[in-house]
């Protein structure tokens, strides 16, 4: 029988899993660097600064960002509407992080290839 801290942990760990799955996904970070790097930003300029992306997949992306607090949207009221994103205060935090993240894996990436290199799996089980 599961206690209410039980279940509470268990609440915590999946909110906490959900946020890493979405900022960890294949394009939400190469979103939010790209806003870090450059400032504001309408989706067309997005679009061109991010190579591969679909427009579909870049309208669903920020559509979530937006959600979670990491990104804002404002509207301009011209025609056709111009649309801007820019990192919140919380999209701005998330990145603090992710730089040293970064930063770490520029000063070992050498040590890492290296590692894949001389990696040797073990031998596969016979099944019985």
């Amino acid at each position: 029988m599961a206690t209410a801290k039980g279940k509470a942990e268990q609440s915590d760990s999946c909110l906490i899993r959900d946020i890493l799955d979405r900022v960890g996904d294949r394009w939400s970070m190469l979103v939010l660097c790209t806003l870090s790097k450059n400032g504001t930003m309408r989706f067309s300029a997005l679009k061109a600064n991010i190579e591969e992306i679909s427009q579909r997949m870049l309208a669903q992306t920020l559509r979530r960002l937006e959600q979670d607090g990491l990104l804002s949207r404002t509207v301009y009221p011209t025609n056709p509407p111009r649309v801007d994103y820019a990192l919140t205060a919380l999209g701005k935090s998330l990145l603090e992080p992710v730089w040293e993240l970064v930063r770490w894996a520029k000063q070992n990436q050498r040590r890492v290839m290296d590692a894949r290199k001389n990696y040797v799996p073990p031998p596969r089980q016979q099944a019985l």
